[in-house]
């Protein structure tokens, strides 16, 4: 089974709640970004109680150890179960935030390689492999790859083995569900599930991967 997990950036309160609502019986998780949270703080993740779903807090903390573990806790006190952190920052970093995960009963994701075009320019060149062997080094439970490049995932699952790859950039990105679905534990669609005129019928479209 490959989990589908809602990318919600949506940036008004009403609108997300409405959209989460719909689209819950049709997906796995909920993937909270900084603009939803910016504009409705942390506060949120209680409003989203009531539809008995894990909620992500994608931050891609990058921060001296200190600060990552600060900003874990505030994350896990809301209510959250994930947090995503970057890797680059290196090792005491990202032992930081699982650490502090672990401790809070919750989980860890380290962003291996990003989706958009750009990320092509620092995470290729052996980047991506580095992370994701600092990852598993760290204890974390699993990776961020990307949906964009099948071939990439399909690398970097080489070195994590069992540990969950989640995977962004299905759907406005151009990433394929069914493909990816095949290649990692959960997939991650954003816009073309909250920015459509009927979400839940959006979500129940890709939640056939939920099967594969």
């Amino acid at each position: 089974m490959t989990d589908l997990i809602l990318a919600l950036d949506a940036t008004e309160k009403k609108t997300a709640l409405s959209i989460a609502e719909v689209c819950a019986p049709h997906i796995d998780a909920i993937k909270l970004g900084y603009p939803l949270v910016l504009s409705c703080g942390l506060a949120i993740a209680d409003e989203m109680v009531e539809y008995d779903l894990p909620l992500i807090a994608d931050f891609k903390v990058a921060d001296i150890p200190n600060t990552n573990r600060l900003i874990a806790e505030q994350v896990f006190d809301a209510g959250f179960s994930s947090i995503i952190c970057h890797g680059f920052v290196g090792k005491d970093s990202v032992t930081a935030c699982v650490e502090t995960s672990f401790e809070c009963g919750g989980s860890c994701y380290v962003v291996a390689e990003m989706s958009h075009p750009g990320a092509t320019g620092f995470f290729h060149g052996g980047a991506a492999e580095k992370i994701a062997e600092l990852a598993m080094e760290c204890g974390a439970d699993g990776i961020i790859a990307p949906a964009t490049r099948p071939g990439r995932v399909k690398v970097l699952r080489g070195i994590v083995g069992k540990r969950k790859i989640l995977s962004p950039g299905v759907g406005a990105q151009g990433g394929d569900a069914d493909t990816i679905s095949k290649l990692v534990d959960g997939i991650i669609v954003g816009r073309a599930i909250y920015e459509a005129k009927d979400p839940a019928a959006a979500a129940q479209g890709f939640a056939h991967v939920r099967k594969v």
